[in-house]
Formats: structure tokens, sequence, C-alpha cells
């Protein structure tokens, strides 16, 4: 395979997998419930697949936004006594996701990581607005580039939407796991790997 390992794929950025929950469709506003964070790998054989995901749950930031109509399409409840255990700040989160994928990024030998995602502008402007209200220095995504699988799905397969382009992609989907940050993300991880290879088997 022409171009084999990561970090000379995407001419140094590392792609990372990102889906992201939340309370509404305003970043500045409402509230962040989840973000699941996808890595993968590449073989010389078996060319690109899903290796590990980081799932978090998180708690609203003072004074955000809870649009009862997102509540009741991803079927999130922010005062489930579930999340009050295991919830963590966006502080938190974010300091885990750098290190984490500050981590990778050295290991890979690559210079930035780059957001992969479904309608991928959507999950950078939260992931952006929130990084700018805790005000860590340093996050290693790209804060305008992305490789959105929407667009990439549309020119393979004929299908935007996530659900259907699974399908004509040949992967299974689970309505009721839907709209859960980790299904979403590692199904999304799936179809990226899955359009990469089929263009990296042009190549060979």
């Amino acid at each position: 395979m022409k171009g084999y390992g990561i970090s000379n794929r995407f001419r140094g950025f590392l792609p990372v997998v990102v889906d992201i929950e939340t309370a509404g469709f305003n970043s500045v506003t409402d509230a962040v419930l989840e973000i699941a964070v996808v890595f993968l790998s590449v073989e010389e054989t078996g060319g690109w697949k899903r290796d590990r995901t980081l799932n978090f749950h998180v708690e609203p930031f003072h004074g955000a936004n809870l649009d009862r109509r997102a509540l009741d399409f991803n079927k999130i409840d922010p005062s489930h006594p579930f999340r009050h255990e295991i919830a963590q700040t966006e502080t938190e989160v974010l300091s885990a996701i750098k290190e984490e994928v500050g981590d990778e990024l050295i290991r890979c030998s690559c210079s930035r990581a780059i957001l992969v995602g479904h309608n991928a502008s959507f999950d950078l402007s939260f992931l952006n607005a929130a990084v700018g209200r805790v005000g860590i220095k340093g996050f290693p995504f790209h804060s305008f580039s992305t490789f959105d699988t929407a667009t990439l799905a549309g020119l393979v397969f004929g299908q935007t939407v996530l659900a259907r382009a699974m399908a004509a992609a040949g992967f299974e989907w689970d309505v009721s796991q839907a709209h859960s940050a980790a299904y979403d993300a590692e199904g999304t991880a799936d179809l990226f790997c899955k359009i990469v290879n089929k263009w990296d088997a042009l190549d060979r």
C-alpha cells in the first residue's frame, strides 16, 4: 500500500473520530453531555481499522441550556443518578482527551489531530466552544479542518444519513443504541476506515 502508515497518509495529521451528544444545537449556550473519542490503527496488510474508544459522560457547565427536544431525541437524562456517579466536568474530560490524544500523536509521529465526524462541523463547534470555556491551552485538534464522513459517504455510497450510510457500506446498525456517543463514534470510525481502505485499494 503506497503511503503505508498513519503519519504519512494525511500529511502528518492524526485522524481521531469524535462524537458529541449535546442538549441542543447552539455550541455556545447548550450543554455537552457525552463525548466519545475513537483512535484508529493501520496495518500494511489489513488497512485502517478501529482501535480503542474513550467514552465520557460530561456534567453540564454552569448556566448551560438544556433543550428538552434534544434530550428527548438522544434519550439522555442529565439528572439521572447514574450520571451523577460517573459524569465529569468539562475540564476533567478535555484534560483527559488532551493527554490521550497527545500520547497518540507521539506514538504515531503525527503533528496534529484532525477530527473525523459525521457532520463533523457540529462536533468540532462544540469541542472548540468547550475548550474555550475551560481555557485549555495547546489542545491537539486542528481548530477548523475536519474529515466529514457524511460528505465522504455521500460520495462513495450515495448516502449521507449515518444509519443509511452504514447499511450501504455493509454494516449493521442498531437504532436502539444510536445517539449514544460511543456507539455513533465507533460506527463513524468503521465507516471512515472502510472508505479510506476502498480508496487506498485503488492505489495498490
